[in-house]
């Protein structure tokens, strides 16, 4: 897992989500802008997620959709302004690649507008359309020799 600044806690416990902090973000975010509550607070609810806090804030967010077997899907990756570049979203995304439930996955895809960079440093690569997409593929997978 990456380190974080001082001051700073990464967690998965689903408990300690605050869907109403997700929203806050989430809803005026260029992926999803609108976004009813309700439905954000569904989307956590049936995926594996992450979040991190500074002083008792959610300062940051990221979920995975996944079958916990073959596939996951990565969203709604944010940081909340006066938090970015300090590796929170590397931290998160570390986080999520490590996950005991997300290991031995064949596919992990997501999209962004502007974040390849960071993604890219982590393993993904483009997908046919890389101003829309990237995937984080392990075609192999399956022919581990046990």
């Amino acid at each position: 897992m990456s380190a974080l600044p001082a001051g700073y806690e990464l967690t998965d416990d689903q408990s300690r989500i605050d869907p109403v902090a997700a929203h806050a973000y989430l809803s005026r975010s260029y992926w999803s802008p609108g976004i009813p509550l309700a439905t954000v607070q569904r989307a956590i609810a049936n995926s594996l997620c992450v979040a991190v806090f500074r002083d008792g804030q959610q300062v940051g967010f990221a979920r995975v959709v996944t079958d916990r077997a073959t596939f996951a899907y990565l969203a709604d990756v944010y940081v909340l302004e006066d938090h970015r570049g300090l590796g929170l979203s590397k931290a998160m995304v570390i986080a999520l690649h490590d996950h005991p439930e997300l290991q031995g996955l064949r596919r992990w895809v997501l999209f962004t507008v502007d974040a390849h960079g960071l993604y890219n440093k982590l393993g993904w690569t483009a997908l046919g359309h890389p101003e829309r997409g990237m995937e984080r593929l392990f075609p192999d997978v399956y022919q581990v020799s046990a």
